[in-house]
């Protein structure tokens, strides 16, 4: 008797500009994938692994303003290497779901967008240390990127204020309007370019309404 092999996993990523709501909306996620009797893991990016959280620091900690794009983007992809063979791959292995909170897009976004550095530097770099590893399916949620931003800002205030050890994730939040219409424009790029894979979601509305169209869509797309 041949045995039956396990079935892969699912790979789900959430992007957008920080202030969308995407750890919220994925927290939601997975509790109602739970519900349905899902193996879900949670992560997300920079970070995930002991060393990518290390990374993370250096990455998000506005005492790091100095760091080249190049150097940010080498990092990047560190962290996310380290985070597929140790987390990700691991589990869809295993037939899990993963939901993870950013993963190649935001690079694509933020350094290849943002800091002008381009697309296929990204993408070719994805491919070569991250075995082109592609997400089934990537929730995109959109929402006005000033308030965004202003969101962002004011919960890592918060955040690096209540924290014991001085540290802070307003690097990228210190960026000019300029810098976070690109990233946006970015975003709506690759969404253009993959929508068999990117669903925009709006994030207008509150989120109970954005938990709601994610959901759907992933009930319709992933037929969970």
């Amino acid at each position: 008797m041949i045995p039956q092999m396990s079935r892969r996993g699912k790979f789900v990523t959430f992007e957008g500009l920080d202030g969308t709501g995407k750890s919220t909306q994925l927290r939601k996620l997975a509790a109602v994938l739970r519900a349905a009797g899902h193996e879900v893991v949670e992560t997300r990016e920079p970070g995930g692994t002991l060393t990518g959280e290390k990374i993370r620091k250096v990455l998000l900690d506005s005492g790091t303003a100095g760091l080249s794009p190049l150097a940010e983007m080498a990092l990047m992809f560190a962290s996310r290497a380290q985070h597929i063979a140790e987390v990700i791959e691991p589990a869809l292995a295993r037939g899990g779901i993963v939901l993870c909170d950013r993963f190649t897009d935001s690079t694509e976004a933020y350094q290849g967008y943002g800091r002008r550095l381009g697309s296929e530097a990204v993408r070719e770099l994805h491919r070569v240390l991250c075995g082109n590893l592609q997400p089934e399916l990537t929730i995109l949620l959109d929402s006005d990127a000033a308030l965004c931003v202003s969101r962002a800002r004011q919960r890592n205030k918060r955040d690096s204020k209540s924290s014991t050890r001085g540290h802070d994730e307003n690097r990228f939040e210190q960026e000019t309007r300029a810098f976070f219409t690109r990233v946006h424009d970015g975003y709506l790029a690759i969404a253009k370019r993959e929508p068999g894979r990117v669903a925009i979601v709006d994030a207008r509305g509150t989120p109970g309404q954005t938990h709601e169209r994610i959901a759907e869509l992933v009930r319709k797309k992933m037929r969970l």
